[in-house]
């Protein structure tokens, strides 16, 4: 199939043939838009995943309390061991499980939810990037100072939606976009979204680690929506969507290439002209979408509903620490698979929705029967549980980037864009009743 650009409604594009011997010259500036999509996957993911990281602290300021029910505290004051089990002649005293009155997946519906509403609207909407982006930076910002200064509930709330919208936008604005550069942008935009796990849930916690309090902590991170404006207006070069042109054409800035009429083309690879075309292309998506779904339903279940009541007391990190290096190791395993799709593809990305779903179940009755011996095998499943998450996420755009027509590709990306964000939402409705169940069964051994 021959490549051609992405097109609104023309019916007649620029195409360039594939001749070796024409082969356009090397694109000597192609670093620039390499580095500004992986620097723009990071800012644009940054915020969601710091409210994520911080969730059991923001739930602490809700609830006003130290983060586990007063129940739960134990009976006889034991301090932390330089241990990874509990002793046989060491006792906790708990009464209850040390759960929070909500789970951390409220938290996670307060930053999905605006993201998966104005992803489904952004599909239909132009693709006026430039306004687009400054909402997204100005959104940001503004999530981030009113999570900081908050006094009360709705505040909090507030902020946590703020950055949703952001994040939201940002990715169904930037996967379109993407389709405009050279198809190696979705390696980068992925590896850099990737990086923003790592980036956001480590620095939240090393900083916080340090003394910082969270607050202040927030304040320091208002430097990455700069950095995203800067990247998007000052490094990336600029593409002209209003007359689109054949991929490798735009990459090399070669003289303008023979045209061809979208007549000639199959059906299934012309421009969808309508509202109408565009709905009913959208089945057709579902083999993309589908999976990616499942993947993220599954693993931030365990994410929201689970991490938080996995707990090993009597250790060196405190319950609330345990829960944001969950959330680091998380979003490690997240950047090696998404930075490794030049390396090795998936195309069968159902295969890691079923391995995410033997891990929800490893989960769920290490949440209720507390059966692992130690944190380190903990840290090497949900290592795994990363690695599974970001590989189907990679895996599935750069299939979108390579097999659907490129008159169709840039609605392609927009509309897969909801996947995760679907398969997150119903992962948190999930979650929360879930968790709730979990906290009201009686106290496991290792707790007692």
């Amino acid at each position: 199939m021959t490549d051609i650009g992405e097109a609104t409604s023309p019916s007649v594009v620029p195409l360039t043939e594939n001749d070796p011997d024409q082969a356009p010259p090397k694109d000597k500036g192609l670093w620039r838009d390499l580095v500004a999509y992986w620097i723009l996957g990071l800012c644009n993911n940054y915020g969601y995943v710091v409210m994520l990281t911080a969730a059991h602290d923001i739930l602490k300021e809700l609830e006003g309390g130290d983060g586990h029910a007063k129940s739960a505290a134990p009976l006889d004051g034991y301090d932390v061991a330089n241990t990874t089990a509990r002793a046989d002649d060491v006792t906790f005293g708990y009464e209850a499980r040390p759960c929070n009155k909500l789970s951390t997946g409220a938290i996670l519906l307060a930053d999905i939810l605006p993201a998966l509403a104005v992803k489904s609207i952004a599909s239909f909407l132009p693709l006026a990037k430039h306004v687009r982006i400054f909402l997204c930076v100005a959104a940001a910002a503004a999530g981030f100072l009113l999570t900081a200064f908050a006094t009360v509930e709705w505040v909090l709330f507030v902020g946590v939606i703020a950055t949703s919208f952001s994040s939201g936008l940002g990715e169904a604005t930037f996967l379109a976009y993407a389709t405009y550069f050279n198809k190696n942008v979705i390696s980068t935009w992925s590896s850099g979204t990737g990086g923003a796990g790592i980036a956001g849930s480590l620095s939240y916690t090393g900083l916080t680690g340090l003394g910082l309090t969270p607050k202040t902590t927030i304040l320091i991170m208002l430097v990455v929506p700069g950095l995203e404006a800067a990247a998007f207006w000052l490094l990336l070069r600029h593409k002209d969507t209003d007359k689109p042109a054949d991929i490798s054409e735009q990459e090399a800035g070669n003289e303008k290439p023979e045209e061809i009429d979208y007549n000639t083309l199959p059906e299934d690879e012309r421009p969808l002209e309508n509202w109408n075309q565009r709905l009913r292309y959208i089945p057709s998506l579902f083999i993309f979408m589908i999976p990616l779904i499942l993947v993220y339903l599954l693993e931030y279940y365990i994410n929201q509903g689970l991490f938080e009541l996995v707990y090993f007391p009597g250790i060196w990190l405190s319950q609330s620490a345990q829960y944001r290096w969950y959330q680091v190791i998380y979003q490690i395993g997240v950047f090696i698979s998404r930075s490794s799709v030049n390396l090795i593809q998936f195309r069968q990305v159902w295969i890691m929705a079923v391995f995410q779903f033997l891990n929800v179940v490893y989960f769920t009755f290490e949440a209720v029967y507390y059966f692992t011996p130690s944190i380190w095998i903990i840290f090497v499943l949900i290592l795994w549980e990363g690695l599974l998450g970001g590989g189907g996420y990679v895996n599935t755009f750069y299939r979108i980037q390579t097999d659907v027509p490129a008159a169709r590709r840039e609605y392609a990306m927009m509309v897969t864009s909801i996947s995760d964000s679907v398969g997150i939402a119903l992962a948190g409705i999930a979650a929360i009743p879930s968790h709730n169940a979990i906290c009201d069964l009686p106290v496991p051994d290792r707790l007692l």
